[in-house]
């Protein structure tokens, strides 16, 4: 080995031995500072937090599928259409359908069942009967028709007011028209408002549930086997997944029970056009409050022209329930009887004032 080399070798060692005593001077003892921040927020007994109870199972679906599907039917229609020529043709629409008395009287959709020609239902036993409409209303989009049997096993109606986000749910029904389906999913909103081709819903359900052309009218249960909605619309959109909504049993059940009993259902009515006010909605109109409905038209020789209400008044309360949005309002009025004086408290200005107003019928022309 040359005498360089060694002398080179010499240099580093000597180099690396004064780095290292350096290094040790830096001891963690020298620098308070970063002592702290090494130390100050550890715990050297951590663990993971024990489960303070089991983890809950998924739901046993298998036992509620058995139970329902006996009620759950399927319909098809026969509807005339015209083409372009004037030349009329049959088409069949499926849909879905819910035995809810053991005298043949079934719920369904009004668009299932609209503009039918001939109504033919199938039972989960593979039965199938020709079916009459008992009544229907588009407002709601709802239905009832009959079939001329008896004994039949029927669905129990839930109250879906007992509903929360994240329940499970099964939707039942035709999907496709290829036979009756189930599709689990859970309970995504409440009380939600959509507009279908100028006509609002209201009080749905949105579920996670796979809707598919087919199931409209058919049950949306929750785990007990109980109908707390029926399936009604989808959102259909590239960017869209798993949205779909069901008319929620309460909001359901008052309507049937008038559509079998008169074969229609009567509305009580107001007489006003309203819109949701909104904090952005309240600083442009210069509101002093920011929830409740705003009157936007007043009809003429309407209830509320006869209660001393105007344009640009917010409706806060309505037969004694808060109304923060248009769909409170137009619940509220549903409930309320015909002919019945409401009492109505509304802001006008920064005045809080009360009215009452008799509620008339609705007209269907």
């Amino acid at each position: 080995m040359s005498k360089k080399y060694i002398l080179a070798l010499v240099i580093l060692i000597a180099v690396g031995l004064s780095i290292g005593v350096w290094a040790l001077s830096r001891s963690p003892t020298s620098s308070p500072t970063q002592s702290d921040n090494s130390t100050q927020h550890t715990d050297s007994d951590w663990t993971f937090p024990l489960e303070s109870e089991p983890v809950t199972p998924l739901p046993d679906f298998p036992p509620v599928v058995a139970e329902v599907m006996p009620s759950v039917v399927s319909v098809t229609t026969e509807i005339v259409v015209s083409d372009f020529f004037g030349r009329q043709s049959t088409e069949y629409v499926a849909g879905s359908g819910i035995l809810i008395d053991d005298n043949g009287h079934i719920v369904t959709n009004n668009h299932v069942v609209e503009d039918a020609q001939s109504i033919y239902v199938e039972l989960a036993d593979g039965r199938i009967f020709p079916a009459n409409t008992v009544g229907t209303d588009s407002l709601s989009d709802l239905a009832v028709i009959k079939i001329d049997a008896a004994n039949l096993t029927y669905i129990y109606w839930g109250d879906s007011s007992l509903l929360s986000v994240g329940r499970w749910v099964l939707a039942i029904g035709n999907a496709l028209g290829e036979g009756i389906t189930a599709t689990e999913g859970i309970v995504s909103r409440l009380n939600v408002s959509v507009n279908v081709e100028g006509n609002t819903l209201y009080g749905l359900i949105q579920t996670t549930a796979p809707v598919n052309p087919g199931n409209s009218g058919g049950p949306l249960v929750n785990m007990a086997g109980e109908v707390i909605g029926i399936t009604s619309i989808k959102i259909v959109a590239s960017a869209v997944e798993g949205i779909g909504y069901a008319i929620s049993s309460n909001e359901a059940k008052p309507i049937i029970e008038n559509l079998i009993r008169y074969g229609h259902v009567t509305y009580p009515w107001l007489g006003v056009s309203v819109s949701t006010v909104t904090p952005l909605l309240a600083a442009s109109e210069n509101l002093s409050v920011d929830r409740g409905a705003l009157i936007a038209e007043i009809v003429a020789d309407s209830p509320a022209e006869a209660a001393g209400l105007r344009v640009g008044d917010v409706i806060i309360r309505f037969g004694g329930k808060e109304i923060s949005n248009v769909a409170d309002l137009v619940q509220a009025i549903r409930i309320s009887e015909i002919g019945e004086d409401v009492e109505i408290v509304f802001v006008r200005g920064e005045d809080t004032k009360t009215t009452s107003a008799r509620l008339v019928e609705r007209s269907t022309s």
